[in-house]
């Protein structure tokens, strides 16, 4: 296990982060509106709501990138070392997951949220060191 074989899971676990993160503050927002949808049964509520998503672009093309993710993933994770596979992936994708929610106008981390992602990051460096 070398140098390249380091970099390249750990470039592998970025791009899964990045994936997941960034993307589901613009699920959320393509999701919108799915719960004015009302149908007298569960089964009709169920087909209206999976019309809802799957014909609206501002949900599929952020699912479709998320979902890209995992198969980045578990490509990375057939010759990764588990171990620092999910703690580097998960934190990663939380912390993307609220630089992007700000870049679309979510509320910005408090200093106590901040302090919290700087934990983690040191946590997961630990973890890989």
């Amino acid at each position: 296990m070398g140098l390249t074989y380091l970099l390249q899971s750990c470039f592998g676990f970025v791009l899964t982060a990045l994936c997941w993160g960034f993307t589901n503050p613009f699920i959320k927002r393509g999701s919108e509106g799915i719960e004015k949808i009302k149908k007298g049964s569960w089964i009709a509520q169920t087909f209206a709501e999976t019309w809802f998503l799957f014909t609206n672009w501002k949900y599929v093309v952020p699912l479709a990138i998320n979902l890209s993710g995992s198969a980045v993933y578990y490509y990375t994770l057939s010759s990764a070392d588990i171990t620092i596979a999910v703690p580097i992936t998960n934190s990663l994708t939380l912390i993307f997951t609220i630089l992007a929610g700000v870049l679309v106008g979510e509320k910005p981390p408090t200093k106590k949220e901040m302090f919290g992602m700087s934990c983690i990051v040191l946590g997961v460096a630990l973890c890989v060191t």
